[in-house]
C-alpha cells in the first residue's frame, strides 16, 4: 500500500530540518550542544493508536449491563506514548509512523505535531487505511484493555534511512531484525532496547538479534529472568550486562536495579510511593527518563531515580501521553516533598540532583491535574 497523502515527510536524500523547540521548561542538553550536533536528539518508529480512555469507573464492567464512566479523555497511543514523555522532558524527538486517513489520525497527528512539539517529517498519512484504536477502561489503579486495527501498512512506517539522531528507542522482536537499528547504530546513534512478552514462550536470548546494536537494555523483572533462567532480577541484570554495556530491570513496585557494565557500577533505586490511578504508558515514561538522563551523562543511579519519579508522577494521572509529566510536574513535585515535615534525609538526597534542574521561579500548585483532551471540539488544544 503506497503512502501518499496530506501530510508528507522531507524530500528523499534531504536531512530533516529541526523544528521548534519542544513545549517544555527545560532544555537538559542544552550545555552540551553543539554546530554539528544531530538535528534530532531521539528517532523513533512505531505505531500510533488512539487511546479513548474510561475513568472514574467503581469496578469491572459486568457482562449483560451498561456501566457509566464519570470520565473520559483521547489522545495518541503506541509508540505516541514514548515520543510525548521524550518531547515533554525537553528532548528534540523525531517520530516515523503511519496514520490512518481518518479523523483519529488526523487527530493523532495534530497532538503530537502541534501539541507536543513532536517532528513528523518522517511519517505519512496511508489512503484507505484506518487507525488502530485502543479503548482502555481504568478502574481499581489497574485497567483493562480493547484494541482493534488493520494490518499495517507494507513497509510503513520506518524510512529506509533513518535521521542521526543522539538516540534511539527501539521495541526488539524475537526472531525479527529491524534494518533501521543496524543502519541508526553505525551511524553513532545510541539505541535503547525495551521489549515485550514473548508470546512463542521461547524466551530465546539468541532471538533478539538487535541486542548487539543496543547500548542499553530494559526489561521487566519477569522478561529479564526469563530469557536469562535466572531465579532473582539481580542474577538476570548481571547475565544481561554479558550481552549489552547498561541494563536496567524494572522491578514494578519495588523499583529498578541497573548495572553498567563499562563502569562496574550497579545502582537500585526503591520505587516512590503515590497513588496510582492508571498505569498506562509508565514504562514508556520510565524509558524515556532513563534516555534523558543518559544524554545529559548522569551517574547511573541519578538516571535510575529520574526514570522512577516520571513513571510514577504518570501514574498518577489517566491516560499513556497524556499523563507523561513535564519539567512543571517535576518541579512541583520536588518543592512539595522538601516542604513535608520529618522527610527521610537519606530520600531527599537521592533526588538531590534536581536542585539545579528544575526551574527556580515559582510552579503550579500541587497536586498538577492536567486537561484531558476529547475528540469532537473544535480549535481545542
Amino acid at each position: 500500500m503506497a503512502s501518499t497523502g496530506k501530510r508528507n515527510g522531507t524530500r528523499a536524500g534531504k536531512e530533516p530540518v529541526a523544528g521548534p523547540p519542544c513545549p517544555a521548561q527545560i532544555d537538559p542538553l542544552a550545555a552540551l550542544r553543539g554546530p554539528d550536533d544531530p538535528a534530532w536528539d531521539v528517532y523513533l518508529t512505531g505505531t500510533v493508536f488512539l487511546d479513548i480512555v474510561f475513568t472514574g469507573l467503581d469496578c469491572a464492567p459486568v457482562r449483560g449491563t451498561e456501566t457509566w464512566a464519570r470520565g473520559m479523555g483521547s489522545s495518541p497511543g503506541g509508540v505516541a506514548n514514548m515520543a510525548t514523555a521524550l518531547a515533554r522532558l525537553g528532548l528534540r524527538t523525531s517520530l516515523a509512523a503511519a496514520f490512518g486517513d481518518d479523523h483519529y489520525g488526523e487527530y493523532c497527528w495534530d497532538a503530537l505535531e502541534q501539541g507536543e512539539g513532536i517532528d513528523l517529517s518522517l511519517s505519512r498519512t496511508v489512503p484507505g487505511w484506518h487507525s488502530p484504536v485502543t479503548v482502555s477502561m481504568a478502574y481499581e489503579g489497574e485497567r483493562t484493555m480493547v484494541s482493534h486495527g488493520h494490518e499495517p501498512p507494507p513497509e510503513e512506517p520506518a524510512p529506509d534511512c533513518p535521521p542521526r539522531a543522539r538516540a534511539a528507542v527501539a521495541s526488539l522482536t524475537p526472531g525479527r531484525s529491524a534494518p533501521w537499528i543496524a543502519q541508526a547504530a553505525r551511524k553513532g546513534t545510541r539505541i535503547f532496547g525495551d521489549v515485550g512478552w514473548d508470546d512463542t514462550g521461547a524466551w530465546d536470548l539468541a532471538a533478539l538479534h538487535d541486542l548487539r546494536h543496543c547500548e542499553a537494555f530494559l526489561p521487566n523483572a519477569a522478561e529479564a529472568m526469563r530469557y536469562t533462567g535466572t531465579d532473582t532480577p539481580r542474577a538476570a541484570a548481571h547475565a544481561l550486562a554479558e550481552h549489552v554495556p547498561v541494563v536496567v530491570v524494572t522491578l514494578g513496585a519495588e523499583g529498578a536495579y541497573a548495572v553498567d557494565r563499562r563502569t562496574g557500577e550497579t545502582a537500585s533505586v526503591p520505587a516512590i510511593e503515590v497513588e496510582a490511578l492508571d498505569p498506562t504508558g509508565a514504562g514508556d515514561v520510565f524509558v524515556a527518563g532513563f534516555v534523558t538522563g543518559s544524554l545529559a551523562g548522569w551517574p547511573l543511579a541519578d538516571r535510575l531515580a529520574f526514570a522512577g519519579l516520571t513513571a510514577a508522577l504518570s501514574v498518577q494521572e489517566f491516560g499513556g501521553s497524556l499523563s507523561a509529566p513535564g519539567w512543571a510536574e517535576i518541579a512541583a513535585w520536588w518543592r512539595r516533598v522538601q516542604s513535608v515535615e520529618g522527610q527521610e534525609p537519606t530520600a531527599l538526597r537521592r533526588y538531590g540532583f534536581l536542585a539545579g534542574l528544575v526551574p527556580e521561579e515559582a510552579v503550579r500548585p500541587w497536586p498538577l491535574r492536567r486537561a484531558v483532551p476529547t475528540i469532537g471540539f473544535r480549535n481545542s488544544a
